[in-house]
């Protein structure tokens, strides 16, 4: 995109919960019927809300759209947009707020357990989101059922679009809808395994994307774009090695996984939608992913965007 940041504005569609977060030792089960861990404590969390504050943290004009339940955890979600003072359009969950409970080891390694309760049928009405689709020059969808209807919609307007497939198989059929209407497509690569890069290009042949980011945690990410035939690796940044002469990073170490990929996509698309340079946009969305990791919780922290600026600046400039 050609436009300036202040003309860049990004609606989030779904992907709204609440994560709880219990720090254990390893990521098995231990002998016996329970186990003493740290702390249990929950976050306001899921993709869509990584995104979202991840963008808005960032400067972004940014529009998060969801159902949120009339419970305990809706409360916190609605307190928690209010401090930040993100603009989150919402109707009531019928069935609750969403929640997951995710297991974090020593090394930051994550397994979560998601709890998705909406009912299947369930959509974001249109007179939630259309007018919103006229006034937003990007949309990302998360890949929930209530945004079926609004991708659909988004695919007639103006706007360009992002996904996250997240720990996509290739061959599920519920992530083809979103993995072919996108624009920008992010998956992880956790259960590729050594078809990533068919899957890839199978991505860019039968969808409109123009670029695939497959993104492989502390491997860094693969990036394939539309008329090339094979992913590009970037090794995963090391801030204590990579970025060691900016301060804020000095003491920087890996304790928690969980929101990484959400802070690539949110670093990601604010490079991208600011100057449309995918080398630049790959090195913002991998520093945020770092960045993410260096706190325990899930969206509990959100790179500045002056030090993005200035550690994107240092690693993109020539060695």
């Amino acid at each position: 995109m050609d436009q300036g940041l202040e003309a860049t504005s990004v609606l989030v569609a779904g992907g709204v919960g609440v994560d709880t977060i219990v720090r254990v030792p390893e990521l098995t089960i231990g002998h016996g019927d329970s186990q003493a861990v740290q702390p249990i404590r929950d976050f306001v969390a899921h993709t869509g809300n990584g995104v979202a504050l991840g963008l808005h943290n960032l400067g972004v004009a940014t529009t998060l759209v969801d159902f949120v339940g009339e419970d305990e955890q809706g409360r916190m979600v609605l307190d928690h947009y209010h401090r930040w003072g993100l603009d989150f359009r919402h109707l009531p969950a019928p069935e609750g707020t969403p929640r997951s409970v995710n297991l974090v080891d020593d090394l930051g390694r994550r397994y979560s357990f998601y709890d998705g309760r909406h009912p299947e049928n369930l959509r974001l009405p249109g007179h939630l989101y259309r007018p919103l689709l006229q006034t937003h020059a990007h949309v990302h969808v998360s890949i929930t059922n209530v945004t079926r209807d609004l991708l659909t919609d988004a695919l007639d307007s103006s706007a360009t679009i992002s996904t996250d497939l997240h720990s996509w198989d290739g061959v599920s059929d519920h992530h083809r809808r979103w993995a072919y209407a996108a624009d920008i497509v992010f998956v992880s690569t956790e259960r590729l395994g050594g078809y990533r890069a068919p899957i890839m290009r199978d991505i860019l042949r039968r969808g409109r994307a123009q670029v695939v980011i497959a993104m492989a945690g502390s491997s860094g990410c693969f990036v394939l774009e539309h008329g090339h035939n094979n992913p590009t690796h970037y090794p995963a940044v090391v801030p204590r090695q990579d970025l060691k002469h900016i301060a804020d990073w000095i003491d920087w170490l890996a304790v928690d996984s969980n929101g990484a990929g959400d802070a690539f996509v949110s670093g990601f698309l604010w490079e991208y939608l600011y100057s449309g340079h995918l080398q630049r946009a790959v090195t913002a969305g991998r520093i945020c992913g770092a960045f993410a990791c260096r706190k325990a919780g899930t969206h509990s922290e959100f790179i500045s965007e002056d030090l993005l600026t200035a550690s994107t600046n240092a690693l993109a400039a020539p060695s």
